[in-house]
């Protein structure tokens, strides 16, 4: 039998995962510093908070390829709260922002057809981007006392073949809000070479207080003359990624004909299901209490780092203004890898840089939503690593 090259991944074991791997069949400790699922971190959930799934109107099979109406309704009300007004009829919903991000793919690219992606960033699109046939080239985001869109970088990775342009809003791992000024530019790109703006609003509720741009302004407003794509959904926003649960909001010129085919491709699958979209409306609607524990939790997390990290200038974290992961600078003597190695070995987990495409060596990234007991034990393994580390002597 022959498989599509499409399929064609390397599946084996990473020297990394087997570690960890091993590490938890040891029953050896770990701080688990890359912890990103809010229902396995000792967040408070209301306990009725499943009965919205016992609507007896699920019962009924209404296959709406947008979605449901009332669940339609109810990602408005959500942008409501942001200032942003829209119709149900600019929504589409679907099972995961994995799948929206698909979808949109489909709809703007063909086969060999280019995405550029902002960078660093999650690694989940290389998958998608191979399954869907569409190749990805990384737009820069550079770093100078905060983190930055270069526009003339972007500028630079456009080809005939480029049909949109990928951006989270704010980014993850590098936690930056995209500002006014950079939206603009962006903008002023996708009218010169007639591309899509994708915006990813997934960590849009977690800005920090000090963060300069306030709290995080949707893209759903729409940019002038410029096609835009918004993707959001249940896991962050509700803390709720079991539910399967997202949604595509678009925007600006020839939005009524990228719904109409929007609306096809959704109907060839009809992957939501009754249950979770007559449930939305009440799980957007208690999204504050769980938001509000995960802003403090990440907020006293950011601030324990550090506390900690004063002592040990030879690390620094890099400016964060929203989101739940922090950027750390280390010393660039060897390979990330090696490093997160000999961090695991001490009973920390941590991501190494390359992991969201950063360069192999000198950036770890970690998370903030650990419970904070964890969190502080494994920031203080992290620290006396390192502080050991700066007093082995030069060979």
């Amino acid at each position: 039998m022959r498989f599509s090259q499409r399929t064609n991944w390397n599946t084996e074991e990473s020297e990394l995962g087997r570690a960890h791997r091993l590490r938890l069949a040891s029953g050896k400790p770990i701080a688990d510093l890359t912890a990103s699922n809010p229902t396995r971190c000792g967040f408070h959930f209301d306990p009725a908070l499943l009965a919205a799934l016992t609507d007896e109107q699920a019962l009924d099979y209404d296959p709406q390829p947008r979605g449901l109406l009332n669940a339609r309704e109810a990602v408005c009300g959500y942008y409501a709260d942001h200032g942003v007004s829209l119709t149900p009829m600019q929504v589409v919903l679907t099972t995961s922002t994995s799948e929206a991000y698909s979808f949109l793919f489909r709809l703007l690219a063909d086969a060999g057809s280019e995405i550029l992606v902002a960078q660093p960033g999650y690694p989940l699109f290389d998958f998608l981007a191979v399954l869907d046939d569409v190749k990805l080239k990384p737009a820069p985001l550079v770093y100078d006392h905060g983190w930055q869109i270069d526009a003339e970088g972007i500028r630079r990775a456009i080809t005939p073949q480029t049909r949109a342009i990928v951006l989270v809003h704010p980014n993850n791992p590098t936690g930056h809000f995209t500002k006014p000024w950079e939206a603009e530019e962006l903008a002023r790109l996708c009218r010169e070479f007639d591309l899509a703006l994708i915006v990813d609003e997934v960590f849009l509720d977690y800005s920090f207080a000090n963060s300069v741009s306030g709290p995080g302004k949707s893209f759903a407003t729409g940019l002038e003359g410029v096609p835009v794509f918004v993707v959001s959904g249940l896991s962050k926003i509700a803390g709720l990624p079991q539910m399967k649960a997202a949604w595509i909001v678009a925007a600006g010129p020839q939005a009524a004909s990228a719904l109409e085919r929007l609306e096809v491709i959704a109907d060839t699958f009809l992957s939501m299901n009754a249950p979770v979209q007559h449930a939305l409306p009440a799980w957007l609607g208690g999204r504050e209490s769980i938001q509000r524990q995960i802003r403090a939790r990440v907020a006293a997390n950011l601030s324990e780092l550090d506390r900690q990290l004063a002592q040990l200038p030879e690390v620094s974290r890099l400016v964060v203004e929203g989101g739940w992961y922090a950027v750390l600078r280390i010393p660039a003597l060897g390979p990330d890898e090696q490093t997160v190695l000999a961090l695991l070995e001490r009973g920390v987990w941590v991501h190494p840089g390359y992991f969201f495409g950063m360069a192999e060596s000198g950036w770890l990234v970690v998370s903030l939503l650990a419970a904070e007991a964890e969190f502080s034990r494994g920031v203080a393994g992290l620290v006396d690593y390192f502080s050991a580390s700066s007093r082995k002597p030069f060979l």
